[in-house]
């Protein structure tokens, strides 16, 4: 009988000691999983969500280049694109200037002498010509004003006169811009800033028909406007 206590006791002993391993084990593997699950949740790294040091740049470079407006006409594209690569390079603002009524490939065929730009060029009250707009959106904001076009019989495309009389330029930097094949600036630049009768207007620069950005980005940082 003894026997048979002293045997039940050990069967007895070796269950519970079986149940609390088993116990022990299952809470550790518990947790190893909730902790795993835990750390997937979180993002790789607070770092990755952070603009680098060139993007924080560029934002800032985007944000203060309010001060600069590129104001262009442009019969061919020659002048927009020389437009566009002195904003890039200067973080400036477009702003295009559109006749009412646009010209056409034969109005600008001044080999034509009854084209429309050689009837203008002939009669200068045909060169007051209309534009769509010549209201810039925060003008007083812009401290340097770039103006381009291309050369017509040796001055500024007309279509520009009708900006540069309607906008006033005081405690402004004016720098005239133009393209042409062959043709220099001549004194378009000077004509508009009498024109414009106000505005610190600077000398002027020629773009061939086929600019680069190397030619605008050395011209630009020649000015020393540019930081």
């Amino acid at each position: 009988m003894k026997e048979m206590k002293r045997f039940l006791g050990a069967m007895l002993a070796g269950t519970m000691l079986f149940t609390l391993t088993a116990c022990t084990s299952g809470g550790t593997e518990t947790e190893s999983s909730a902790s795993q699950n835990q750390e997937s949740s979180q993002p790789e790294s607070s770092a990755a969500e952070e603009p680098s040091a060139s993007e924080s740049e560029s934002s800032a470079s985007t944000a203060d280049s309010g001060d600069v407006l590129v104001v262009y006409y442009s019969a061919t594209g020659n002048t927009e694109e020389a437009a566009t690569y002195i904003a890039e390079a200067t973080g400036g603002d477009l702003f295009e200037l559109e006749p009412v009524e646009p010209y056409t490939d034969e109005d600008l065929n001044w080999t034509d002498d009854g084209s429309r730009v050689s009837q203008e060029y002939a009669d200068e009250s045909l060169r007051d010509v209309e534009l769509v707009s010549t209201t810039v959106e925060n003008w007083d904001s812009y401290d340097t004003v770039y103006i381009g076009y291309p050369i017509w019989w040796g001055i500024a495309a007309w279509p520009v006169n009708g900006f540069v009389s309607a906008n006033d330029f005081t405690g402004k930097t004016v720098i005239p811009f133009a393209t042409s094949a062959s043709s220099g600036m001549g004194e378009s630049g000077e004509l508009l800033a009498e024109l414009a009768g106000t505005g610190d207007w600077q000398e002027g620069q020629r773009f061939s028909s086929s600019v680069s950005p190397d030619d605008v980005t050395r011209w630009i940082r020649g000015l020393g406007l540019a930081e």
